[in-house]
Order: structure tokens, then C-alpha cells, then sequence
């Protein structure tokens, strides 16, 4: 019997976290992507081999959209798409740190239906399906629920520059992590009461975290309040923002429409 979908992505997961282990703290070669697009090491691409064969070679019928591939439009065409970023949060992988991620999504007519996202050196799966809760190493993960005042926010610290917030800029503590597939994930298990990113973001960066998010509750939009659609011809979102409803309105009510 051929395994579903989210079977599928989780063993592609440990895959990658396999293949991760090997270069990480092990001196891998890197270099700049052009136009700014960030760095990308050798274990990017090799993580990105094994996807393409093994997420492509069970499903021929679906679309591909990966960071480490050329893309290619005729995704377009396809109902269900694969939305896969093989390390998310590359600096801090070259680093040696220990929060990076492998971000593996299936979108169906535009919106995400079933998602994992594992960080190899913490031990931590996080899945979703569009008719599931989230869970956590099997666990299921609920966010949280506090007031804007109290709020501990995932962000860099350029979103929070003055012109972007003409509501004034919200009274949260800032944290940072390096993957903004591990942002939502840890808004989703309540560790950090939202994330947002107000920059143009790359429908691989939020894809499987933003359907993780969702179903332990969070509200997920783009920064404008719009609901994320995904395999768009040009693959970036206007931002993102995930949190609790009431934590999200009040973020919401601070910036533009």
C-alpha cells in the first residue's frame, strides 16, 4: 500500500536530518547565491538530490517547488505541489548551531494540506495535516493565549522600526531564531506567543510551518490579514504574521491595511 502523504514527507524528513548530520560542525563548503539570495552549502543541495528522488519519485503527478531547484512553471499545472526547503535557517547551520530545520510541505489548489518540519540536532518533528491537530514528537501542541503587553515575539529586529507600525510598535519582548519554519513551529507548541516577518517572504520558508501553526490554533496571515495562498507564479507572500487570535488582531490593528 503506498504510504500517505504525511508518511511520506516525515521519512523524507529524517532523510534530510540524516544527511544534515554528516556536514554539520564538519567545515562544509558554502557560497553566496546570486542577487543576495543568501548562502547555500553542500548539504543543501545533496538534501535537495534525495527530495527531488524520493518526494518526486513516490508522487510524478505532483509539482515541485524547492529553494535548491531552478524553478520550473510547469508547477503551475499541477493540483498538488511540493513545498520543500532543505535547510531552513542556513547561517545558523554554517554556524554550527543547532537551530536549523528541513521544511517539507504539500499544497493542494493554492493552500497547505499536510506539512513536517524537523530540526535533526533537537530531536524535534513537528506535523500537520489540514484535518489534524499539530503535533510535536507525537504530542499534540496548542499556542498560546496572552495579551499583546506580555507578548514574547519571534522577529528580526528590523520589523520593528517605527515607519512600518503607524499604530505605534507593539509593546512585545523581541527573540530571534535563525529559521522562520522553527518560528511558527515554536509559536505552535506555545514557547513564543507569535512571529511575524513583514518583509516579502518565500513560500518555501513558511510553507510547512505556517499549516503547523494553524492547526495548534494560531491565526495565519500575511501582513495585510490576507490568507496565505501558495504556489503563485512569483513564490513569495506579502510577510507573514502567526499568533494567537487575540495577539494577532492586535498586531494586525498596529500596521497598515
Amino acid at each position: 500500500m503506498p504510504a500517505s502523504d504525511l508518511s511520506l514527507l516525515i521519512d523524507a524528513a529524517h532523510a534530510s536530518g540524516a544527511i544534515a548530520r554528516r556536514y554539520w560542525k564538519n567545515s562544509p563548503d558554502f557560497w553566496d547565491k546570486l542577487d543576495g539570495a543568501g548562502p547555500v552549502t553542500e548539504a543543501d543541495l545533496e538534501i535537495d538530490r534525495m527530495l527531488t528522488a524520493e518526494l518526486r519519485g513516490a508522487r510524478p503527478d505532483y509539482g515541485w517547488l524547492s529553494e535548491e531547484t531552478e524553478d520550473d512553471a510547469q508547477r503551475l499545472s499541477h493540483e498538488k505541489v511540493f513545498i520543500i526547503d532543505p535547510i531552513d535557517g542556513t547561517r545558523a547551520f554554517i554556524a554550527g548551531e543547532r537551530n536549523f530545520s528541513h521544511s517539507l510541505a504539500i499544497a493542494e489548489n493554492g493552500r497547505i494540506t499536510t506539512a513536517a518540519v524537523f530540526l535533526p540536532m533537537l530531536d524535534k518533528l513537528y506535523v500537520a495535516t489540514s484535518g489534524s491537530h499539530a503535533l510535536l514528537n507525537d504530542r499534540p501542541i496548542t499556542v498560546s493565549s496572552v495579551a499583546i503587553e506580555k507578548a514574547n515575539l519571534l522577529a528580526a529586529k528590523p520589523n520593528f522600526e517605527t515607519q512600518h507600525w503607524p499604530g505605534g510598535v507593539p509593546p512585545v519582548k523581541r527573540h530571534f531564531r535563525s529559521s522562520l519554519a522553527y518560528r511558527l513551529c515554536l509559536v505552535a507548541e506555545g514557547a513564543f506567543d507569535g512571529m511575524l516577518t513583514l518583509r516579502d517572504t518565500w513560500e518555501w520558508d513558511v510553507a510547512a510551518g505556517s499549516l503547523i501553526a494553524a492547526q495548534a490554533g494560531a491565526t495565519v496571515s500575511d501582513t495585510h490579514g490576507g490568507k496565505p495562498a501558495y504556489n503563485n507564479a512569483r513564490p513569495m507572500l506579502k510577510g507573514m504574521i502567526a499568533a494567537g487570535p487575540g495577539l494577532h488582531s492586535g498586531l494586525r490593528a498596529r500596521l497598515p491595511d
